[in-house]
C-alpha cells in the first residue's frame, strides 16, 4: 500500500501517537471517538493561555481585544472552510450534541404543533434522536424513522416516501459512527427540498475524512465537533443558513446574548452572538481555529485514498478470520470497521486488545436502536484516521487472532 502522502510526516506531528501503552507501542483506532491532537493544536492552546488568557468581545483592554481578535478569526477561518456564505452563520457550541439540541430546543419553541413530523434514520447517534424525542413530546410531533437494508444503507425509495407536507425537518447523519455509511446526503436534501423540508446533517463523523462545502450541500444546518477533526474537546460548530437562525429563539439566555436588558423585556442580539450566551471556550474556539489552519494543508483527494486502502485492507483481513462478521457492508464507507464475533464478547475482545496496545471502541457506540437492528448486543470498532498505516493494521490483526486464542 503506498500513497502520496508523507505519512511519518504527519505522524510526527501528533505527540500521543508516540507512546506506550502496557509496553506496546500505542496503536490508535478510536478516531471515531475522538481524534487525537496535533502539536500545532496543542501549541495554540498554551500560546492563548501563557499570553492571551482574558474573557471577549466586552473588555476594552489589550488582552481582552488580542482574545476576541483570535477567537473571531477563528469563526472567518470556519466560515471559509465550510464555505458558508457570511460568519455570523457559523455558530460555537459545545459539540455536535449541543449543536443539536439547540435546533431542536428552536423548532420545539417556534415552530414544532402536534401532529407535525421530524425524519431520522435508523442509523442515527443517540445526540440525533433524543433531542428530537424530547422535541416530540414537548410539542406532540410525531418521529419518523427512515429504514436502512442489511447492509447498512439508507432505503431511499422508503425515505421519499415518508416525505411528506406533515415533515418540519429531516435530522439526517452525514456518516454513520457505527456503520461507517456515507449517506447520499445531497439527493436526500435535493429531496427534501422539492417540499421546502429543512435538513439537518450531523457531521461529526464526516468532518475528519471529507471536505465539507454547506453551500453546495444546501443544507439548512451542519453540526459537527472540534474534537473529531483535530481540534479541542468542549467546542463543535453549528453552521445554520442566516434566515433560519434568525427565524430560531435563542437556546439559552445570559450575558452577549443581548443588546439591552431591563425588567420588562429584553432585545437580543445580531447573529451570532443571540445563540452564544456567557462566557465561552475561548481557547476551545482559538484551537479549533489553529485545527482547521493544520487541516487547510492537507492533500484531501490523497487522504481520502489512504483512507479507503486502509479500510479495504482491515476488511480483507478481517474477513479471514473465522467466526467474524462485518456489522455495516455498505459500498460507500468511511474508515470504521465494526464487527461480531459468534463466541467472543466485544468488552472482552477490547480489554484484551488494550493489553496489547490497541485502542478500539466496544459497545453499542450510542447507537442502541441500530444494534437491535442488527440483532447484536454491541460491536467491536475499529476507526481509522489520516496518520493511520497498514503496519498497524497488520498488528491490529496479530493482536486479535491472539486475543481469540486466549478467549476461545
Amino acid at each position: 500500500m503506498s500513497t502520496i502522502l508523507d505519512i511519518e510526516k504527519i505522524r510526527s506531528q501528533f505527540p500521543t501517537l508516540h507512546k506506550t501503552v502496557n509496553g506496546k507501542p500505542l496503536i490508535y483506532f478510536d478516531n471515531g471517538a475522538t481524534s487525537q491532537t496535533p502539536q500545532c493544536v496543542i501549541d495554540r492552546l498554551k500560546t492563548y493561555y501563557e499570553d492571551e488568557n482574558s474573557n471577549i468581545h466586552r473588555g476594552v483592554h489589550t488582552l481582552s481585544q488580542e482574545a476576541t481578535a483570535a477567537y473571531e478569526d477563528s469563526r472567518r477561518k470556519l466560515q471559509e472552510y465550510l464555505n458558508a456564505s457570511r460568519e455570523e452563520e457559523v455558530l460555537f457550541t459545545k459539540g455536535t450534541t449541543d449543536a443539536i439540541n439547540l435546533v431542536a430546543n428552536g423548532f420545539s419553541r417556534s415552530i414544532l404543533k402536534s401532529g407535525d413530523e421530524i425524519l431520522i434514520s435508523s442509523m442515527e447517534h443517540h445526540s440525533n434522536i433524543v433531542p428530537w424525542q424530547m422535541a416530540c413530546d414537548y410539542t406532540g410531533a410525531i418521529l419518523r424513522v427512515i429504514p436502512i437494508n442489511d447492509e447498512g444503507e439508507i432505503l431511499f425509495e422508503e425515505y421519499q416516501k415518508l416525505l411528506s407536507t406533515k415533515t418540519k425537518l429531516v435530522a439526517i447523519t452525514h456518516v454513520s459512527n457505527t456503520l461507517g455509511t456515507i449517506n447520499p446526503i445531497k439527493e436526500m436534501i435535493h429531496a427534501a427540498h422539492q417540499i421546502n423540508i429543512p435538513v439537518l446533517i450531523d457531521g461529526a463523523q464526516s468532518i475528519p475524512h471529507m471536505k465539507v462545502d454547506v453551500q453546495e450541500l444546501d443544507c439548512e444546518f451542519y453540526a459537527f465537533s472540534g474534537h473529531k477533526m483535530f481540534g479541542p474537546t468542549g467546542i463543535g460548530v453549528l453552521y445554520g443558513k442566516y434566515e433560519w437562525l434568525e427565524q430560531l429563539p435563542p437556546y439559552q439566555g445570559g450575558g452577549d446574548m443581548i443588546k439591552n436588558v431591563s425588567f420588562e423585556r429584553t432585545t437580543y442580539n445580531d447573529l451570532p452572538h443571540k445563540f452564544e450566551a456567557g462566557t465561552p471556550n475561548i481557547a476551545g474556539g482559538i484551537g479549533l481555529g489553529a485545527a482547521v489552519d493544520y487541516l487547510n494543508t492537507l492533500d484531501w483527494k490523497n487522504i481520502q485514498i489512504h483512507e479507503n486502502l486502509l479500510l479495504d485492507y482491515a476488511t480483507e483481513h478481517i474477513n479471514n478470520i473465522d467466526g467474524i462478521q462485518i456489522i455495516g457492508q455498505a459500498q460507500r464507507k468511511a474508515g470504521v470497521l465494526s464487527f461480531v464475533h459468534q463466541k467472543a464478547h466485544h468488552y472482552d475482545l477490547g480489554t484484551l486488545l488494550d493489553q496489547l496496545g490497541v485502542a478500539v471502541r466496544t459497545g453499542h457506540h450510542c447507537t442502541e436502536p441500530l444494534m437491535h437492528r442488527f440483532n447484536v448486543t454491541g460491536t467491536t470498532r475499529a476507526s481509522f484516521a489520516l496518520y493511520n498505516t497498514k503496519e498497524e493494521i497488520d498488528i491490529f490483526i496479530d493482536a486479535l487472532k491472539r486475543a481469540l486464542k486466549m478467549l476461545l
